[in-house]
This record gives C-alpha cells, sequence and structure tokens, in this order.
C-alpha cells in the first residue's frame, strides 16, 4: 500500500476514536464511529483476496447496522428529551444503544461476524481491529455504564465468556482462535461493567497488553495456524517460550498479569453478592483455559518429526523484535510489579 495513503487511514482512525472519546453529544459520537469504521476497510482490503474482501463487506455490514441503531435510539432519546448528552438518557434508548455498541465490539450473541473476519485479514489489520477498534465503544459503554440494565449486561457477559470458550475449542485457525478469546475477555469486561466500571477499565487495558502482544508474537514468527505453530520451536525457540507465557497469561493463570483481573473481578462479584454470577463465570472460562492450554502443549511440547539434533538456529526477525519483547514483559511481570 502506498506510505501516504497507509497514513491518512491511520490518521483517520486516530482521530475517529479521538472525536469519539472527547465527544459529550451522540451524533458527535457516531461521527467518530463511522471514521473509525470506514478508515479500517482500506486496511483490510490492502491484500486484494476474495476472502479480504469478503471480511471488509461483513465488517462493513454489522458496523453499518450497529450505527444505524445508534443514530436511531440517540433519535429517540432526543425526541423523549430533548437532549443530545450522552448521559441524558431514558430505558428504551439505553437498551438499544448499549445493544448496538456491544454489537460493534463483538459481543455473543452478536460476535458471528468477529471470527469471520478476523480470519480473512492479514495479522497487522487483526491486531488494529482486536485493540484500537474496540476503543471507542467501549468509552461510551464506561461512560454510560451507570445507566446501563444490569441484567441485560449480565446476560450478554456470560453468554460471551461461553461463547469464548466454546467457539475456540474446535478451531485449528489461530486468527479464529484469537477472535473467540476477543469475545470471552470481553464478556468479563461487561460483567462487572454495572458493579465497578473502574474495574471494567482495568480490565479493558490489560486485554489490549495481551493482546497486542499475542499478536505481535505471531506477527513475528508469521503463523496463522496450529501447524505452523508446532513448528516454531525449532525455528525460534525464545519467541515461541514467550508466546506460550502470554497464552497462558491470556488464559487468566498466576503469576502472570491475565490473573489480576479476573481476580479482582470475582471478589468484586463476591463483594456485591453475586456469588452464583461469580462460580458461573469461573465455570464457564474453564472451556477458554482447554483451549489456552492445547495451545501451549502445541507450541511447546511437540516437535516436527524432521527436527535435526543439531544447535538449533535462533531465527527471529531482528525488526519485530523490540514491539514483541516490550509487549511481552507487560503481558507477563505486571502482576509480579503490582
Amino acid at each position: 500500500m502506498n506510505p501516504l495513503a497507509l497514513t491518512i487511514f491511520l490518521l483517520s482512525l486516530a482521530i475517529g476514536t479521538t472525536i469519539t472519546l472527547s465527544s459529550f453529544h451522540w451524533l458527535l459520537a457516531w461521527i467518530g464511529l463511522e471514521i473509525n469504521t470506514l478508515a479500517i476497510i482500506p486496511l483490510m482490503t490492502k491484500t486484494p483476496h476474495p476472502r479480504a474482501i469478503e471480511a471488509a463487506t461483513k465488517y462493513f455490514l454489522t458496523q453499518a447496522a450497529a450505527s444505524a441503531l445508534i443514530l436511531f435510539s440517540s433519535l429517540i432519546n432526543a425526541w423523549q428529551t430533548g437532549e443530545w448528552n450522552i448521559n441524558s438518557l431514558t430505558d428504551l434508548p439505553m437498551n438499544a444503544l448499549s445493544i448496538a455498541i456491544m454489537m460493534k465490539l463483538g459481543l455473543a450473541p452478536l460476535h458471528f461476524w468477529m471470527p469471520e473476519v478476523l480470519q480473512g485479514i492479514s495479522l497487522p489489520t487483526g491486531l488494529i481491529l482486536s485493540t484500537w477498534q474496540k476503543i471507542a465503544p467501549m468509552t461510551l459503554l464506561l461512560q454510560t455504564s451507570h445507566l446501563l440494565n444490569l441484567n441485560l449486561t449480565i446476560a450478554l457477559g456470560l453468554t460471551s465468556i461461553l461463547i469464548g470458550g466454546w467457539g475456540g475449542i474446535s478451531q485449528t485457525q489461530i486468527r479464529k482462535v484469537m477472535a473467540f478469546s476477543s469475545i470471552g475477555h470481553l464478556g468479563w469486561i461487561v460483567v462487572i461493567l454495572k458493579f465497578n466500571p473502574l474495574l471494567s477499565l482495568f480490565n479493558f487495558m490489560l486485554y489490549i497488553i495481551m493482546t497486542t502482544a499475542m499478536f505481535t508474537a505471531l506477527i513475528a514468527m508469521s503463523t496463522t495456524k496450529m501447524s505452523q505453530i508446532s513448528t516454531s520451536w525449532s525455528k525460534t525457540p525464545a519467541l515461541s517460550a514467550s508466546t506460550m507465557l502470554v497464552m497462558l497469561s491470556l488464559a487468566g493463570l498466576p503469576p502472570l498479569t491475565g490473573f489480576a483481573p479476573k481476580l479482582l473481578i470475582t471478589l468484586e462479584l463476591v463483594k456485591q453478592n453475586a456469588t452464583l454470577l461469580a462460580s458461573m463465570v469461573m465455570l464457564i472460562s474453564l472451556l477458554a483455559l482447554f483451549f489456552y492450554l492445547r495451545l501451549t502443549y502445541i507450541i511447546t511440547l511437540t516437535l516436527p518429526p524432521n527436527t535435526p539434533n543439531s544447535l538449533l538456529i535462533w531465527r527471529t526477525p531482528s525488526k519485530s523484535l523490540p514491539p514483541t519483547a516490550i509487549m511481552n514483559i507487560l503481558a507477563l511481570t505486571l502482576l509480579p510489579l503490582a
């Protein structure tokens, strides 16, 4: 892609998110979300492959539907209250708005676009879609968290954790696994959103760090399938070992970074007398733990049959090492440091 065009698209992504973050008016928030959507579509189709075009089309249609619902519900709210302020919402528009924003985020049961779109695009664009594109809708949810319907958020959160674990088990494509992982993590964030928005924000920040670490490692190893990951140990042992630890961090095992949000969310739910909900959330997330453990098993404990017995050559592309190293350190050591 032309560097000038790439710069324009990346700047548009930044501007779209900034507009949504700094807006108090639903129309401005909607404009920011639209700029975001339109800026990432050319990045999705920069490799002119039918699969990429299909992914971009699916993404555009779902995001357009969600944006239309946001505009429609904020219009009804303005009609009822005479205000476009983000925080002055009545019940019906608030429910419709939260469903539309959760559709933009890819929460279950509005998640069907997410694995398909992520599978059809390149890893760097997948990284943007899994992290940066979630910031603007998540900010809108955090801003309106005190107005959210508790039953709706808990139902969607539990469904997302369940589908995030269930869907990832049967996958052999790592991008699809990462899509279901994203759905599961967003489920954890939304379950606690009404009780403690600050904890949701903390969880979201750690999710972005861990997902970025995982994607940068995959980009450095240039792997998209489990069969490729199983042969990565003989090529790049250091990177494979750190990727394995990042996967365990995403699974939420102590003493890695990913354990902190799970522990704090469970404690908060118990404090709020939602012990049954906390135990359900933990039990359902065992499904996700299973496929992360399977991935770590494949990456570290399986070797291709033709591995030479001589000393391994540590071939890692030096260009991608600094960002990968930084993100891996953050994804693994934030909890011990804290």
